[in-house]
């Protein structure tokens, strides 16, 4: 064997394991494309034509870098939002965010409270940092506050991760309940409030804007209602200081020239958003009327998918999730206790969802053996 140089005890404790396989990946491997992608909550709609003009407009200008402060977005942002431009950070889509919280507020050894089965690249950036995964179950297809809190509580744990709405469930919280979350935490506590799919819920599910609180950062993205996942921005609003912390340990030139221009034209384009959340409502109507029409249970949904009750237990899931992918549908399911008897699918294009509805019959008849 040769000798290499070593890594870091950390890190080479490490599993060799990643949060996704991406369809991509999927698609390499099976040799042919999907015919329907609606696992990964993308926005088929895409951004809206503003968006597309702009970045068009732009394309010679590539060869700059990008401007490390992320001015324009952050005061385009903060203007939205009607908080100052010192409350905003932006980073690498929300993922690119998680990691520096993990590296803001983790000791090796340190417990990190989340919920089993939430966003798994939070837990990934944990691992990464040597911080003690401390997992409380949904209960009702909701993320537990009262569990959340109680393991906090317990385990004196300086952050703590919860999405509203969320993801894989697409339940949700009203503001009043998540406020009275967050005025239980101890103050020592950080919360990541994850609001990825914030636009696509009900307005009351979005507790008011608060930055007077240092233990609170609420993350949005450009991933999710603006249909800009492939440029990976996002920002997060909290604090000053707080503020002032990402600014020590940020990749300055992490966020394109162009995923900053992009997400300025988008904030600016309110109209639009309002179209695509209207879409997504009643692609989030097909997909449940399709699950119903195959016995199956759609959960009420805050988000741009809708998650599936396949009445059964996990192993049966996997094998409509199986079968599906073996029809050339794309979609995920929640792979975790107490939800891993669902799947879970993206809200996609008209034709999309007519494949998804001829090809699920066949994969339910499959997983029960007819």
């Amino acid at each position: 064997m040769p000798v290499r140089p070593a890594l870091s005890p950390l890190i080479a404790a490490l599993p060799s394991t990643v949060p996704f396989v991406g369809p991509e990946a999927q698609e390499r491997e099976r040799g042919r494309a999907f015919r329907a992608r609606i696992g990964a909550n993308e926005s088929s709609f895409g951004p809206s034509p503003r968006v597309i003009a702009r970045m068009e407009s732009v394309a010679r200008d590539q060869w700059m870098y990008c401007d490390p402060d992320n001015y324009d977005l952050k005061v385009a942002a903060a203007a939205h939002h009607h908080v100052a431009v010192e409350n905003i950070v932006v980073g690498e889509g929300i993922d690119g965010l998680l990691s520096l919280v993990a590296r803001m507020y983790v000791a090796p050894g340190d417990a990190v409270v989340t919920s089993l089965g939430a966003y798994p690249t939070f837990n990934f950036h944990i691992a990464g940092v040597g911080g003690r995964l401390v997992t409380v179950p949904y209960e009702n297809d909701r993320e537990s506050l009262d569990g959340l809190l109680d393991a906090v509580v317990r385990e004196k744990a300086p952050l703590v991760y919860l999405s509203n709405p969320d993801n894989p469930m697409g339940s949700w919280w009203e503001a009043d309940e998540v406020i009275r979350f967050i005025e239980a935490l101890p103050e020592t506590t950080m919360l990541v409030l994850d609001e990825a799919y914030g636009e696509l819920g009900p307005a009351s599910a979005l507790p008011p804007i608060d930055i007077s609180r240092p233990n609170v950062i609420r993350m949005r993205t450009f991933s999710k209602a603006y249909g800009l996942a492939g440029i990976r921005c996002g920002y997060a609003l909290a604090e000053t200081q707080v503020i002032s912390d990402f600014e020590k340990i940020r990749n300055h030139y992490g966020v394109s020239r162009m995923a900053q221009i992009a997400g300025v034209e988008a904030l600016a384009d309110q109209a639009y958003l309002e179209t695509v959340v209207a879409r997504v409502a009643a692609g989030r109507r097909r997909i449940a009327d399709i699950a119903e029409q195959n016995g199956l249970k759609p959960l009420a949904s805050a988000t741009n998918f809708v998650t599936i009750d396949c009445g059964h237990d996990g192993a049966f899931a996997l094998n409509v999730l199986q079968g599906l992918l073996s029809r050339d549908v794309f979609i995920r399911k929640p792979m975790a206790p107490r939800l891993d008897h669902c799947i879970r699918v993206s809200v996609g294009l008209a034709h999309e969802l007519d494949i998804f509805a001829e090809e699920l019959p066949g994969a339910l008849a499959a997983a029960r053996g007819n």
